[in-house]
């Protein structure tokens, strides 16, 4: 049976063992310590950290892999009419208001709101050394009114926090995904992992996959070459009429 580590490095030299081991819950383990290497690792073992909240656990991080899976195929990415006019009143950009973006996911206000400073710390350094990338969305007034930030490696992105703007920028989040996507196809990612269900993410595509196949899938992804051919932040700026027309092309 399966023991839970208490201690990172436990979890380090055991690489949160064998995942035929694993309970068969969405929490596999937790630890009192957390870092940005750790974090890094965890996403290529198919497990990512959340912050454990509530009950007797309350503080420590917990590590995650939901045993149905939720991901977005880009070949089977939805555009409804809808959104396709929402797309038209916005601009993206890629990696130029990190921070902000961070800022704004984490925002203690929010619903369910989960990042913490040991998370936004961690990405931040992440984010410096090229493994997690940003998309911005912006109205025609130069407001940031919604975004996203994830990981990058090789084959694989996971999709960590989006957040729109509810004065200013329906559908801004979406918009992100969009541009997202279009990122992801130009470096050569398939598995776009959105961690669980919602019908925000079902309303675009997204659908679940037991925990083995996605760790198989993964597997195939983490070994792939991709290019890292990012859209660089000065450069990436985009209406969301040559977002919809790149999206068709593509």
């Amino acid at each position: 049976m399966w023991v839970v580590p208490a201690r990172l490095e436990d979890m380090l030299d055991t690489l949160f063992g064998p995942p035929g081991e694993w309970p068969e819950q969405d929490l596999i383990g937790y630890s009192d310590e957390f870092d940005p290497g750790t974090a890094l690792m965890a996403y290529r073992c198919g497990v990512f950290p959340m912050p454990l909240q509530n009950g007797i656990l309350n503080g420590e991080m917990g590590w995650w892999s939901p045993m149905e899976r939720a991901r977005l195929p880009l070949d089977e990415l939805r555009i409804t009419r809808s959104l396709r006019q929402s797309t038209k009143r916005f601009t993206t950009t890629v990696d130029t208001a990190f921070l902000d973006v961070l800022d704004s996911c984490s925002d203690p206000s929010r619903p369910g709101g989960w990042i913490d400073e040991r998370i936004k710390t961690a990405f931040s350094v992440l984010h410096h050394v090229g493994h997690v990338h940003s998309v911005e969305t912006w109205d025609t007034s130069g407001r940031l009114v919604g975004g996203l930030y994830g990981l990058h490696q090789n084959g694989m992105f996971a999709g960590e926090s989006m957040f729109h703007d509810p004065g200013h920028g329906r559908d801004a989040s979406k918009v992100a995904l969009l541009r997202l996507c279009l990122e992801l196809r130009r470096v050569g990612v398939d598995l776009l992992d959105v961690q669980w269900l919602t019908p925000h993410l079902e309303s675009m595509g997204a659908h679940v996959v037991p925990r083995p196949s996605y760790l198989e899938l993964l597997g195939e992804e983490l070994g792939r070459t991709h290019n890292n051919a990012w859209s660089q932040p000065e450069s990436s700026r985009m209406s969301g009429t040559a977002l919809l027309s790149m999206m068709e092309d593509g």
